[in-house]
């Protein structure tokens, strides 16, 4: 092995780094608030020049951006799917419930052992995973998750958390957060040297059951995954046009200024050209996807 692989594999992210909001191009604005608020729960934090913060608690967990004509792409690069990660089964029963009353659609409900997980799409097309984590005392180990698959999620059994705890629902808790984004890549290994390699997050889970249907699931300190990688649209995936509603960019959250100066460091030693930002650097995965480097910030003292 040589030293800079040797370097590049001693490279660890900072354990508690975390996703921030995810921002997304939109054709109409108004249509995609009012799904947020309707069936998510979110409130808007704010509006100005086209662009609208949604979030549940301090921070955003959702920008939208207006383009008039945006259209959606196919078969390209960019978001397979966000996870709204809630604080308790009874936060995500009440999502359920709220999924039925609103009559949107349902994709998928699947238990992955790690967390609990309800598939839909917002108004747009974008993926979007309501989840719940169990403690994680009780994930089993990731040598153990190809064996497990994806298990059965029980609406009912759900549901039934509605029943011992009939508080009515106020909206997203303020502890909702952005649990993990999946992305889809054009190259498998190119994504994993990005972000482990250069990004320093660790591989918790891969398989490759094909040529075109592999995946990776990185994170950092231990969680099952920050950020899902896949070639399900295909090896050499192009990316979107400019015109095309979905992913502008997700947010990784670094602790300090301190750890994301250390990492937009590194990042420029790789050679990955960047862009500067009101909240820290905007670089390009090697699929193009946005990918906003910032750090966490504190609350003013009157919150």
């Amino acid at each position: 092995m040589t030293a800079q692989a040797q370097t590049e594999q001693q490279f660890v992210i900072h354990p508690a780094t975390t996703l921030g909001y995810v921002h997304l191009t939109t054709a109409d604005l108004e249509r995609q608030i009012a799904f947020y608020q309707s069936v998510l729960g979110f409130k808007v934090h704010g509006r100005k020049d086209g662009t609208a913060s949604l979030g549940a608690g301090r921070d955003d967990l959702l920008r939208l951006t207006e383009l008039r004509g945006a259209r959606l792409a196919r078969g390209t690069t960019g978001l397979y799917h966000f996870a709204v990660l809630v604080p308790s089964r009874w936060e995500l029963a009440h999502l359920l419930r709220r999924l039925v009353e609103t009559r949107t659609p349902i994709q998928g409900m699947v238990n992955h052992h790690t967390h609990l997980a309800i598939y839909i799409a917002d108004a747009e097309g974008n993926g979007i995973e309501l989840a719940w984590d169990f403690p994680r005392e009780q994930w089993p180990a990731p040598e153990d998750l190809m064996r497990l698959g994806n298990g059965p999620l029980d609406p009912e059994d759900l549901l039934s958390e509605l029943e011992r705890d009939q508080s009515p629902w106020p909206g997203a808790h303020p502890d909702t957060r952005i649990g993990h984004v999946h992305l889809h890549v054009a190259d498998l290994s190119a994504a994993g040297r990005f972000y482990q390699g250069v990004l320093g997050f660790q591989a918790t889970f891969s398989y490759s059951a094909a040529r075109d249907f592999g995946a990776l699931f990185v994170s950092a300190g231990g969680y099952h995954h920050h950020i899902g990688l896949n070639i399900w649209r295909g090896v050499g995936a192009p990316p979107p046009p400019g015109d095309a509603v979905g992913l502008r960019y997700f947010t990784i959250v670094l602790p300090s200024r301190t750890e994301l100066d250390r990492l937009t460091a590194r990042v420029r030693a790789a050679g990955i050209g960047g862009e500067e930002h009101a909240e820290g650097m905007l670089v390009r995965d090697p699929s193009h996807n946005g990918v906003l480097l910032t750090a966490r910030t504190e609350p003013d003292r009157a919150e």
